[in-house]
């Protein structure tokens, strides 16, 4: 079953059925993007689609994932930041340089050289990009290093992230009311740039992470142009400047654009970028072999502790300052959410604590977190290389 029509037609049908399973109960917590992996892979390992490497793969490789997430940063138009307040801003940077430590003294404590071999480094950088800002970083450093193509390496590391991802949000969700308890705090309504917030949360949760967007073939046409062009530049960027990771040329060519409010409020970019994204997971849950990773158990449990630590350490850190300077509770949980799971949990969250007032400020910090943790990824990643 190698002819390129037949595996694209595959890879579709599974982002179909996965969508549709993400909804149904007992599916619903685990998310399209983990399903897409898990489907692919028994059809790889039962032979219906190859495992090793093909155009169609290399070519979703080469050009889809890049695309797909320079799509995506287009929604992080960092001008929107003073939106945010200080105080959020503050605790989110501060999470951000928790979770370096963290990433630091997880790679020291479990010997990760040893327990997960040559690239650690590589899955240090992912960590990093991933718990600064969300998935984006997380496949972008991926993408860099060549990770995506170790398969079972990176089904491991994406299933330990997702568990850890919803561990934490039951953790965001509890703590806030707990310290509330025992260590009460005023709780003032969050003060944005504008006066009516109800209206700006709408529109950012509606723009940013509405996964249906009305478009006709001229804002198809657009995106198309913007990514295939940056592509392009970033590759003959990357080929004369060989020190500068092409991953790195794209993101800085996404962002550049993002602040121009006709590129920023494209449609289409998170629905074409996302449809890319399940893609280009489907490819990677193809080169995973279930049988070595089933008898691999070890990797799964170092990866785990891992990430267990390294959130452990950044909690303590968020918190801790916060608790210092007495901050809200709720900033802090949404804050730190915001960096653990990215933009869209941080929103979630805001709405599950009953703050309305930070629900815009959790969208914007965490558009930031995408905007930072890919170069923040690769810097470590290049430390400990």
């Amino acid at each position: 079953m190698t002819d390129t029509i037949f595996i694209l037609f595959v890879l579709c049908l599974n982002v179909i059925i996965c969508e549709w399973l993400s909804k149904k109960p007992g599916f619903r917590h685990i998310g399209t993007a983990l399903l897409v992996i898990i489907l692919t892979a028994i059809e790889a390992n039962v032979g219906l689609v190859p495992t090793t490497e093909t155009l169609v793969y290399e070519s979703i490789f080469n050009y889809g994932a890049p695309f797909s997430l320079f799509l995506l940063l287009l929604s992080v138009n960092l001008k929107d930041l003073r939106r945010a307040g200080l105080p959020m801003l503050v605790m989110f940077l501060v999470g951000s340089v928790g979770t370096i430590i963290g990433v630091f003294v997880s790679v020291w404590v479990f010997s990760a050289p040893q327990t997960v071999g040559n690239l650690f480094y590589a899955l240090a950088g992912m960590f990093t990009g991933t718990y600064i800002g969300g998935g984006i970083n997380f496949h972008a450093v991926a993408l860099h290093y060549g990770v995506s193509k170790a398969g079972n390496l990176f089904v491991a590391a994406t299933a330990a992230d997702n568990i850890m991802t919803a561990l934490w949000m039951v953790a965001t969700l509890s703590l806030p009311n707990f310290l509330q308890r025992r260590f009460p705090r005023h709780q003032t309504p969050l003060q944005t740039a504008s006066s009516n917030v109800d209206l700006l949360t709408t529109e950012a949760s509606a723009d940013v992470f509405s996964d249906s967007e009305t478009m006709n073939p001229n804002d198809l046409a657009i995106l198309l142009a913007l990514g295939l062009g940056c592509i392009f530049l970033s590759k003959q960027i990357s080929a004369i400047v060989t020190g500068i990771p092409f991953v790195l040329i794209l993101t800085t060519f996404a962002l550049l654009l993002a602040q121009f409010r006709i590129v920023n409020k494209l449609r289409g970019s998170r629905l074409v970028g996302l449809f890319g994204i399940y893609i280009f997971l489907a490819v990677i849950g193809a080169y995973c072999d279930i049988v070595t990773l089933l008898h691999d158990g070890r990797l799964a449990i170092v990866l785990f502790g891992m990430i267990l630590l390294l959130v452990l350490i950044h909690a303590v850190i968020v918190f801790g300052v916060g608790a210092f300077f007495k901050q809200d509770w709720d900033i802090l949980g949404i804050a730190s959410q915001a960096n653990i799971g990215g933009a869209t949990s941080a929103l979630a969250l805001s709405r599950s604590l009953n703050r309305p007032d930070l629900q815009l400020p959790a969208v914007l910090v965490g558009s930031l977190g995408n905007a930072i943790g890919t170069y923040l990824g690769i810097l470590v990643a290049e430390i400990l290389r």
